[in-house]
């Protein structure tokens, strides 16, 4: 599994100046990160279903079973066999995989008309697969790159240094200029379409104001703005008085869950934290007691996934057990759909502990974030007060968890 170190080296082992490529299509309107992530996944598993073919077209992809149960329900997409189907996606399967063409992560080449693909690096491709987050991480390192290789970066530093309305304006002319006259697109509307895609992955890195329907968004860009899938779940968290639990709330504004979407990321999250126990912490279990001897082959939901879809595929609510903490104490006498309270009580209070050593240990990939422990334990515990705890402040999250249990 890469780290975000080889993402970075990746990508400045390349070139991506827009000058000499004339590539106005290096990103496009479907490459949010949810949808890269997915693609990606789709290339990554064909490929472990074909071992024996190196090639492949954008058909090839969309067509396989991988992505036939997973995107139509995830994105709400038509079926892959139906007449509208066509039209649909081919840019939505096209677009990103245009991208990792793009950034040399794909190579491409053509038969006549017809596109075909192979993958120049395994590894890359498998880290964007895994997971949201790494596929955002890897188009801003992209984007960034891109911007400086093509002389243009200092419209974008401009404007995250001093955020007015002018600076603003000029940074988009400036993308609609540079494109129009580097690339075989035309028209400014089409600029400012891929400008989005350009921006506000930027932006919220640079947890700054970003564009949102053409103009400087009033707000900082959140994570959700980014995703063309956008879940109804911050609603929840920004909206819901404090006098009413989070389910009386859902079931009030009427708050429809995509099963499908929080199945797949949790299924993709439980893999990735999986991973990442077996590279850097020895395959061992992340909660330590009289039953952790053997390899951790479980992953647990500390929260159940049915009751908190919202945080199901959050790693800070994932645990790494072996099978006996998993099927006999997390879950009583092997029945999946019961929760020991005082075992999630100690789950919580060793998951914690292991969130604080990666963030606290300079030698490992970080992969967990102190917002997302208070969220989680703010869903789970329905405690707005959760959200006030200082950054990195574990002595008030271990007394949290406590007295939660101690009521």
């Amino acid at each position: 599994m890469l780290s975000s170190k080889d993402i970075t080296d990746f990508i400045n082992q390349n070139t991506y100046d827009i000058r000499i490529t004339k590539n106005g299509r290096w990103i496009d309107q479907k490459c949010a990160a949810d949808v890269l992530t997915v693609i990606a996944d789709c290339i990554y598993n064909y490929h472990l279903s074909n071992p024996d073919s190196t090639t492949f077209n954008t058909a090839d992809i969309w067509y396989s079973e991988y992505a036939k149960n997973n995107v139509v329900e995830i994105f709400k997409k038509p079926n892959v066999d139906s007449e509208l189907a066509q039209n649909e996606y081919d840019k939505f399967f096209q677009q990103p995989m245009e991208l990792l063409v793009a950034s040399k992560v794909l190579n491409k080449t053509k038969n006549g008309n017809r596109n075909i693909y192979s993958t120049a690096d395994m590894g890359i491709l498998e880290f964007i697969a895994l997971r949201e987050k790494n596929a955002l991480f890897f188009l801003k390192e992209y984007i960034t790159k891109t911007l400086k290789d093509s002389g243009i970066y200092y419209l974008f530093k401009t404007f995250f240094d001093s955020q007015t309305p002018a600076n603003y304006s000029k940074m988009k002319k400036g993308f609609s200029d540079f494109t129009i006259k580097n690339t075989a697109i035309n028209g400014e509307v089409e600029c400012n379409r891929i400008f989005i895609k350009v921006l506000n992955p930027l932006a919220y890195y640079n947890n700054s104001l970003g564009t949102e329907r053409g103009h400087l968004s009033r707000h900082n860009i959140t994570y959700d703005m980014l995703m063309y899938n956008r879940n109804n779940f911050r609603d929840i968290n920004a909206e819901k008085p404090k006098e009413i639990t989070r389910k009386e709330y859902m079931q009030l504004q009427k708050i429809v869950v995509n099963d499908a979407y929080y199945r797949y990321q949790s299924t993709k999250a439980k893999h990735y934290l999986k991973l990442f126990n077996e590279q850097y912490r020895d395959n061992k279990s992340e909660h330590f007691d009289e039953f952790d001897n053997g390899m951790a082959t479980q992953v647990h939901h500390i929260f159940p996934e049915s009751q908190y879809p919202e945080i199901c595929y959050y790693l800070e609510n994932l645990i790494a057990l072996t099978p006996t903490q998993h099927m006999t104490k997390a879950h009583p006498n092997n029945n999946t759909r019961e929760i020991c309270e005082t075992y999630q009580h100690l789950l919580l209070l060793s998951k914690t502990d292991r969130i604080k050593e990666n963030l606290n240990n300079v030698a490992v990939e970080k992969i967990y974030e102190f917002s997302k422990l208070l969220h989680v334990l703010n869903v789970g515990f329905d405690d707005d007060n959760i959200l006030e705890i200082e950054d990195m402040d574990f002595d008030n999250v271990v007394n949290a968890i406590n007295l939660y249990y101690a009521a």
